[in-house]
């Protein structure tokens, strides 16, 4: 039996100086400031304390309500804010700086707890973007920083040009992450780390990992079959064999603990052998309460590896 009132689980990171809650709430569907007041109050009196948002989300008002919420609360030191930009077009340097700036207007703050990169743009050599990085932490304005949607290999020469000029390096990485594996990605200029060679990775560095997506984009919630192809953008993203083996597995187990699927899968995100924070995005209080449910299981290492199709049944 699932114990809902239990608090949100927590971990840290290097270089944040506070917990932060596992799952992170993200500020993407929120249209209205009482709306969104609504879901970040339920959220923190579930324990949560981190918050994704971006400069590219709505046009600038995702952080605006989040702003204005954190500013009427007075809680800015209690939470995580997590922010990102550049995202393509305006991905280089510069727009690093100018987005940046703008975000910390918008939602009211003189500095982001965690800054990613909201998009890679190959053609910028890695050591312009972890230079103007550097410069915004030695500001003030960022605490961390690191890369949503870079491949492993991007980061590693990133991490490689800082530790050769005595600078900081990418702290933590946001790209597609969960237990139904990515066939591609729903948006272009995505990353995703499903297969086995970045799982690796993460787990021999033990970078922090920030999925976002972990839940399959509703994979698992019963709207996937192998003979509905209504959602064209689930189909060419998730629809294998694998997948809708791992699926009823996850029903399966499910079953046994008391809790539907999507909640073994966000548990799936949280049991890996590397630090995960994993983003959710609820449009409601009962989304937010389910996903909170989710991560008070626990799963043992053989479960993750019989739902991964690694092992046999435990």
């Amino acid at each position: 039996m699932i114990d809902s009132s239990t608090p949100l689980p927590t971990g840290r990171i290097p270089g944040i100086d506070r917990d932060i809650s596992r799952l992170v709430m993200g500020c993407d569907n929120q249209r209205t400031q009482s709306h969104a007041a609504t879901m970040f109050d339920d959220f923190v009196a579930r324990g949560g304390n981190a918050f994704d948002t971006a400069h590219h989300y709505a046009g600038g008002l995702m952080e605006r309500l989040l702003g204005q919420w954190i500013a009427d609360r007075g809680i800015r030191d209690d939470v995580v804010v997590i922010g990102k930009g550049a995202h393509t077009p305006h991905c280089d340097p510069p727009s690093v700086t100018s987005q940046l700036l703008e975000s910390l207007d918008r939602l009211q703050t003189d500095h982001l707890d965690i800054y990613f990169l909201h998009r890679d743009n190959p053609e910028v050599p890695v050591g312009e973007f972890v230079d103007v990085l550097n410069e915004h932490v030695d500001a003030g304005r960022i605490g961390v920083f690191g890369g949503s949607n870079w491949t492993t290999a991007r980061i590693e020469e990133a991490n490689a040009y800082a530790a050769a000029h005595g600078k900081r390096g990418f702290a933590a990485v946001s790209n597609h992450f969960g237990l139904a594996r990515a066939l591609d990605v729903p948006w272009a200029g995505c990353e995703h780390a499903t297969d086995d060679a970045d799982r690796q990775w993460f787990e021999r560095t033990g970078t922090p990992l920030f999925p976002w997506s972990s839940q399959a984009r509703g994979f698992f919630t019963g709207r996937a079959a192998p003979e509905d192809r209504s959602d064209p953008e689930l189909v060419r993203c998730y629809y294998s064999d694998g997948n809708f083996e791992r699926l009823a597995r996850a029903r399966a187990l499910g079953a046994e603990l008391g809790v539907a699927p999507t909640a073994i899968a966000l548990a799936y995100v949280l049991a890996q052998p590397f630090p995960t924070f994993a983003l959710i995005g609820p449009r409601s209080v009962d989304e937010t309460r389910s996903s909170a449910e989710a991560s008070i299981v626990r799963l043992t290492a053989e479960q993750v590896a019989w739902l991964d199709l690694r092992d046999g049944r435990p």
